[in-house]
């Protein structure tokens, strides 16, 4: 099973990192979904939640590449399930830390994990898809989307019915999860490529392509700003300028969040037939127009058009990911811990800049403004080489 494999998918090695992917990311959704609960039982102020938020945020993306450039240099597949059962253990204990700063440290201890997963699992995906990358690593990014959206969902009630000490069985879906992942560690190791140049990296046709991947991971932040902007802002949106409830405002962000996995899942085989750049550029040529088209929409039909705005936005993740591989075949590591983790914490940024224009000016000038966003990706966007330009030799 060694060497690059010109097959589809390996369904079987692809399910373990995707639900690795998901058992790792519910912590990041969880956090959030604390911050209530932390806030009337512990007294946290505001400005502590927040820093809570902000602390798993840069622990588990900014620190990403770090981790990268290890996995590069030293290939360590240890690290999946070691960093699902950090991630998982992290988390479980801030609701019986006692006190603020080792809650904060419970939540970096959690975040180290996310980070340590993602760069080394990313690096598995792209083996274990064959010649359908991106469709492959559009299965893996689903997984990651699904534990976001699943995050709440599980913590919320283990608070509910067993107060703040509940999140202490966070830790058993990530402890059986870290088992799945070492049970198939050794299959796993069967799909890495046993050609090197004289270390661990892995030979090519073509030199790294810098300066591609330094504009691609610009349309990523670009992406980043949006995506972060219509999280934090959607429901609010619906509330002060539509006039609905709160329910049914998070209800609309909901629909845009799964409309995402569906179009992640929907995107990444026609990358792999008609080419990554076509894909991302007319994701970003479409977004402009669609966010626009939801400021002139009532709130049903402005579902629908966050439908589309969700699967455009989201549906290129796997994509970018990569596109950065390929424009560092040597570094797929370094690659994915920027594309997934770096520029996208980098993109969430960006939330409390467009904040401060919802405060200044209104909601809806906040919504023209990310207009402007998915117009400056497809422009760089247009700059990028047609095609990937590296390909692994084969055996």
């Amino acid at each position: 099973m060694s060497g690059i494999s010109k097959k589809g998918v390996d369904r079987r090695a692809m399910a373990v990192l995707s639900g690795g992917h998901l058992f790792t990311d519910v912590n990041q959704g969880a956090v959030a979904a604390l911050i209530p609960f932390l806030v009337a039982e512990r007294g946290l102020t505001l400005a502590a939640a927040g820093a809570l938020v902000l602390a798993s945020t840069v622990s588990s993306s900014v620190v990403q590449p770090l981790f990268g450039i290890f996995s590069d240099r030293q290939p360590l597949p240890i690290l999946m399930p070691l960093g699902v059962f950090v991630a998982g253990l992290g988390l479980s204990l801030v609701g019986v830390a006692p006190d603020f700063p080792l809650m904060l440290l419970c939540v970096v201890f959690s975040g180290i994990g996310v980070a340590a997963f993602h760069p080394e699992a990313a690096r598995f995906a792209n083996y274990v898809s064959g010649a359908g990358r991106a469709r492959g690593m559009s299965f893996f990014s689903v997984g990651g989307n699904a534990g976001f959206a699943i995050g709440p969902v599980l913590a919320t009630p283990l608070v509910l019915i067993f107060g703040l000490p509940g999140t202490l069985f966070l830790v058993l879906p990530a402890s059986l999860m870290a088992a799945v992942l070492i049970f198939d560690l050794q299959r796993l190791r069967g799909f890495q490529p046993e050609y090197t140049d004289g270390g661990t990296g892995e030979i090519f046709d073509h030199p790294e392509a810098w300066g591609p991947f330094a504009r691609m991971v610009g349309v990523v932040v670009l992406r980043s700003f949006l995506y972060f902007g219509l999280v934090a802002f959607v429901a609010s949106y619906y509330e002060r300028v539509l006039g609905t409830t709160p329910a049914f405002g998070n209800a609309a962000l909901t629909v845009m969040l799964a409309s995402g996995a569906v179009g992640t899942l929907l995107m990444g085989p026609i990358a792999d037939r008609v080419g990554r750049r076509a894909v991302l550029g007319t994701s970003m040529l479409l977004l402009g127009p669609f966010v626009y088209l939801f400021t002139l929409c009532g709130p049903i039909v402005g579902m629908a058009v966050l439908a589309l705005i969700g699967a455009f936005t989201i549906g290129t993740f796997g994509i970018t990911v990569v596109m950065g591989q390929e424009y560092l075949p040597g570094r797929i590591g370094l690659a994915a811990g920027i594309t997934m983790g770096l520029s996208i914490g980098l993109g969430g940024l960006g939330a409390p800049v467009l904040g401060h224009v919802a405060d200044r000016y209104d909601l809806t000038t906040t919504m023209l403004v990310m207009v402007a966003l998915p117009i400056m990706g497809l422009l760089l966007t247009m700059t990028l080489p047609r095609k990937a330009p590296v390909t692994r030799k084969a055996d």
